[in-house]
């Protein structure tokens, strides 16, 4: 494991560098249509999306791509909902995610701004993404401005990464360090209550490790 850093709780601008600083519009103009994290960890985060969104809410999920995770359809254990929209990177991934309803393309360590209305949504979940946003209080300020109240946004996370992309604080920290700063981005918001990480790892040693915060807007 990576040695820990101690976290500053104002989080300096240096934290949120890359190796690779040029445009992140660039690094996500090729489509990627692969999984970040295996097929035992992809079933815990569908797992745990079904027990923590509200069945028949209107969900976003931000940092998107071809696949959700989302429960789908088709089993009685499935879940329906009434809208899922999508943010992400790169359109051609966005139009082959067969649960999105609607979609957005924006690059949020530009505009870290949502397009949506005040309360407009149940949920919201970020998936194996978190890594790689530079102004990352400002989003989850925007997400909780978004949610109605009493939402949950839950933040999925493992150790993969795109290594030139994912910030330097990220990358200096182990899994402990990891949801010790996601719950300082909920923290910094001050929106959000009841702020906890949850280890879903489903074969620990043997598959993805898998962790996931979770924070319930104000």
């Amino acid at each position: 494991m990576a040695q820990r850093t101690q976290l500053n709780p104002n989080l300096p601008a240096n934290y949120f560098r890359k190796y690779d600083e040029t445009s992140d519009d660039e690094f996500y103009r090729s489509a990627r249509l692969v999984v970040h994290i295996d097929d035992p960890a992809i079933a815990a985060t569908t797992a745990l999306f079904r027990e923590v969104l509200p069945p028949g809410g209107a969900i976003l999920d931000l940092m998107s791509s071809w696949r959700s995770h989302l429960p789908g359809r088709g089993t009685a254990t499935d879940v329906a909902y009434s809208r899922v929209a999508g943010q992400g990177m790169n359109e051609t991934e966005l139009k082959q995610n067969p649960q999105l309803t609607d979609y957005i393309v924006q690059n949020l360590n530009q505009n870290p701004t949502l397009p949506y209305k005040d309360g407009e949504f149940d949920g919201c979940v970020m998936t194996v993404s978190v890594q790689y946003l530079t102004q990352p209080v400002a989003v989850f300020r925007e997400v909780a401005r978004v949610l109605k109240p009493g939402s949950p946004f839950i933040t999925v996370f493992s150790n993969r990464m795109f290594p030139t992309k994912a910030v330097a604080v990220w990358q200096a920290l182990d899994d402990a360090g990891h949801a010790e700063l996601v719950e300082t981005y909920y923290d910094q918001t001050g929106l959000f209550t009841d702020i906890r990480t949850h280890d879903r790892s489903p074969n620990p040693g043997q598959s993805d490790p898998l962790f996931a915060t979770v924070g319930y807007r104000k």
